[in-house]
């Protein structure tokens, strides 16, 4: 990893770097990593190198443990990034892989929407900067809940831009928030039925 950090620093040549972590699992992970970064920027500068003008350490929280780190996580992250990908089959211990399991499990099940409005809002409470990453950012429909929740940052492919986007700015999200809280207090277990019926009424 020193060799890595190396090569990143470097690269940077003088400009800002941003460093991200994946699959942290605990807080004292991501010190140990934050520590390497900056070990290795210190050893840089005794060498007489380009150290970057501005650095940023985050992590990509994709282990549900990662969720409920200590305060003081947050607020030493410069940012976190959900990985959807990762965190939706930790979180309903399915393979993603698998097809005989992995559409068995809603993006929009309320166990799930309740989860990351939980890690917005402690985000929120550091004013740790937030962003999801992964399939789900770039559908419409879970695009339009993520935000409902509080997210305002995705990472998705360039196609799915577009269509979001669209859908995101013909919806009121505080309406939107409130068919997803109707949704939630009424037992059910997917928020989607609700949701796409509100849609459809557009």
């Amino acid at each position: 990893m020193r060799m890595q950090l190396q090569a990143l620093i470097r690269a940077a040549n003088g400009r800002k770097l941003t460093v991200m972590f994946p699959f942290v699992a605990q807080f004292d992970e991501f010190k140990a990593a934050r520590t390497a970064v900056l070990d290795e920027i210190e050893r840089e500068r005794r060498m007489g190198h380009v150290l970057p003008e501005h650095v940023e350490i985050g992590a990509m929280l994709e282990t549900p443990s990662l969720a409920f780190a200590p305060r003081q996580f947050y607020e030493m992250a410069d940012f976190i990034s959900i990985g959807g990908n990762d965190l939706k089959q930790f979180f309903f211990a399915a393979d993603r892989e698998n097809e005989r399991v992995r559409r068995r499990y809603d993006t929009l099940n309320v166990s799930y929407l309740t989860f990351i409005e939980q890690i917005v809002k402690r985000c929120d409470e550091t004013g740790t900067p937030v962003s999801f990453c992964g399939e789900d950012a770039g559908r419409p429909v879970e695009a339009v809940c993520f935000a409902a929740m509080g997210l305002r940052v995705f990472s998705m492919r360039p196609a799915s831009i577009g269509p979001v986007k669209s859908l995101i700015r013909r919806v009121n999200l505080d309406e939107a928030r409130s068919v997803i809280d109707t949704a939630r207090t009424s037992g059910a277990q997917s928020v989607r039925a609700d949701v796409m019926e509100w849609l459809r009424s557009l």
